[in-house]
């Protein structure tokens, strides 16, 4: 008599990406981000959408699931805020009389809350944050074992977790507890220099490269209390978050000789300098504590989740330094990850389900992280003609052939083919693709396709047998987690002694030409890579491998499919109206090929540039 599978939801929600994640019997399903279908960037409300995309994938409905489970423990939650209300006094008041009312009815009423969303009485679970993203970590690793470094701003009270996982399931071996947090530390720089909390950490770690670390010692000195083994304090003199919605305090802003940036300022030589000096920081940090959990466990292998492993720069100097012998990490490494994480450990700590085989030695069982939902050729046809536009059917090679004949010609292409990626990165599902070959690629593409700031890099798309060609990279990089150094082969000469007024003029060193790839090449001759290979997303590398053909360069720009403040597109619709509101030449839809130039004017009802929020 056949078993009954194993359906297990994780639910991550109302503190910013919320998202769902089914686990079949060990395996994932599907995996979706609620802002892809509500439209609003870090969506942080109940995941309706994306727990429904989940169960339709599947093919079930919500009685045929054994348990739900939340990401973290609320009350855990609670008795953190409580405690660090009672230790702010009066000044935390304010700010916790206006949120606890919209906490109380989601995180403690979550139960109701979800019974009453899905119809259905079913078990509900709770993990804690950090095991989520331990568990997040290692089981859709390649490996049997392996290390674990979970570090974020804060979960119930972790804000960094060292661990171990194998067959016996997850130890967690040592924590750091709020207030002192590296995801924090970073985040306060992060808001100190003009970006915003939760969202702007990766502007950050794009603007560190134009800038030197001169303040990193005050950093040391005054802010941090960071030991061999990689455990910390924070001086929370300087700091205000506990007590509000603001990081830092005047103390602060004084040991900087001044107040924060205002947001959409220009940014100065001294923000840069800030990034630089608190990214340098963060890798110290992060390489100590590798260093002391590879001998505290023995493991060769490490795994990581958690905001802070969004960190690709840090990622890429982990790799390099070989302290471990391998690395993978989560896709989805911040809270939306934290849903998938719970759905593993409601599957093998409560229901004791085995660990399902990686699909080949040394592969993943993240299946690329294409987890969300898809569109038929039947849907998108059906859109095409309801709304009368002029396309192109086109063989899946012709579609390879006539984007990679565009891309050549040095056009933009908005790429929308398969489900789409579960995570931040677009990893060629929903990705806007340019010519890496060409000097203005990267101003064209920000300024007049992205709208976005002029000195942030675009990532790369390699084929992973050329990858070697391009960039020092010792390991597959499918999930553009890593930062590696372009080839000294390719690169060009550049000043390197830039005149004062230009190093305050970050456009004049986005224009200097410093590779053969000039479009992905940053500032420092470093670059953000995906390797591309022929299991996970053949489509893509069908497209790699055309422009390889065409060009000899088997690497292309590839960027999230989106405008700034935008999520990824979801839709054939969300595609077609960034398409007609930006300068993209062509659109590629599964099978049909839209070109700017045949289309029809489009009647934009919506004033788009307030319709999103600015990142």
């Amino acid at each position: 008599m056949s078993q009954r599978p194993v359906y297990i939801l994780g639910i991550s929600a109302f503190y910013h990406d919320s998202a769902a994640a089914l686990v079949r019997d060990g395996q994932v399903v599907a995996a979706a981000q609620e802002e892809r279908f509500t439209r609003k960037k870090h969506d942080p409300r109940f995941p309706v959408h994306a727990i429904n995309a989940c169960l339709e994938a599947a093919e079930i409905e919500a009685e045929e699931l054994a348990a739900a489970i939340f990401y973290e423990n609320p009350l855990l939650s609670l008795d953190r805020i409580l405690r660090s209300v009672a230790g702010a006094g009066e000044a935390a008041l304010p700010s916790w009389l206006e949120g606890l009312p919209g906490w109380l009815r989601t995180k403690l009423f979550f139960e109701e809350l979800l019974r009453e969303e899905l119809g259905q009485e079913i078990p509900v679970l709770y993990s804690e944050h950090h095991l989520s993203h331990a568990a997040s970590a290692f089981y859709p690793s390649p490996y049997d074992e392996a290390a674990i470094l979970t570090i974020d701003g804060v979960g119930e009270w972790a804000t960094t977790t060292l661990a171990e996982g194998d067959a016996e399931g997850l130890r967690v071996h040592q924590e750091i507890r709020f207030p002192h947090s590296l995801g924090l530390l970073y985040s306060a720089f992060t808001q100190y220099c003009g970006f915003r909390v939760n969202s702007g950490e990766y502007k950050l770690m794009g603007l560190a490269p134009y800038g030197e670390p001169i303040h990193a010692d005050r950093i040391r000195d005054n802010l941090i209390d960071l030991r061999d083994d990689g455990s910390y304090e924070l001086a929370m003199d300087h700091f205000a978050f506990v007590a509000g919605e603001t990081m830092t305090n005047e103390r602060f802003h004084g040991l900087f000789d001044g107040p924060p940036r205002e947001r959409e300022s220009r940014i100065r030589k001294k923000d840069a300098d800030l990034a630089a000096s608190i990214q340098a920081v963060t890798e110290e940090a992060v390489l100590r504590m590798a260093r002391h959990l590879r001998a505290h466990t023995g493991c060769r292998n490490l795994v990581l989740a958690g905001g802070v492993a969004l960190n690709c720069v840090a990622n890429g100097k982990l790799l390099r330094e070989g302290i471990f012998e391998k690395l993978w990490i989560q896709p989805a490494a911040g809270d939306a990850g934290g849903a998938l994480g719970a759905a593993y450990v409601g599957s093998h700590v409560y229901f004791d389900v085995p660990r399902v085989d990686a699909p080949a030695p040394g592969r993943d069982r993240q299946r690329g992280s294409y987890l969300g939902p898809a569109y038929s050729n039947e849907e998108v046809r059906s859109f095409l003609d309801l709304h009368d536009l002029p396309y192109e059917p086109v063989s899946d090679e012709e579609r390879a052939s006539e984007t990679a004949r565009a891309l050549a010609a040095g056009q933009v292409v908005g790429y929308m083919v398969g489900r789409t990626e579960f995570g931040p990165r677009a990893l060629g599902a929903r990705s806007i693709l340019g010519d890496p070959r060409s000097s203005e690629t990267q101003s064209v593409m920000n300024l007049k396709i992205k709208f976005r700031e002029s000195f942030r890099p675009f990532a790369a798309s390699v084929l992973l047998e050329a990858s070697g060609e391009f960039f020092d990279l010792d390991a597959e990089s499918p999930y553009m987690l890593l930062v590696a150094p372009v080839k000294e082969e390719i690169r060009l000469p550049v000043d390197a002694h830039p005149a004062a007024e230009d190093q305050e003029n970050l456009i004049a060193q986005v224009n200097q030409k410093r590779s053969s790839l000039p479009a992905i090449t940053h500032v420092d001759f470093s670059a953000r890579v995906q390797t591309v290979d022929g299991i996970d997303k053949p489509d893509y590398h069908a497209v790699l491998r055309e422009f390889q053909e065409l060009t000899g360069v088997g690497c292309v720009v590839n960027s999230s499919f989106n405008v700034r403040g935008e999520p990824m597109v979801l839709s054939p619709w969300d595609a077609y109206k960034c398409f007609m509101r930006t300068d993209m030449d062509v659109l590629v839809v599964e099978n049909f090929l839209l070109r700017k130039t045949e289309q029809p004017k489009f009647e934009d009802r919506e004033n788009w540039q307030e319709e999103y929020e600015l990142d």
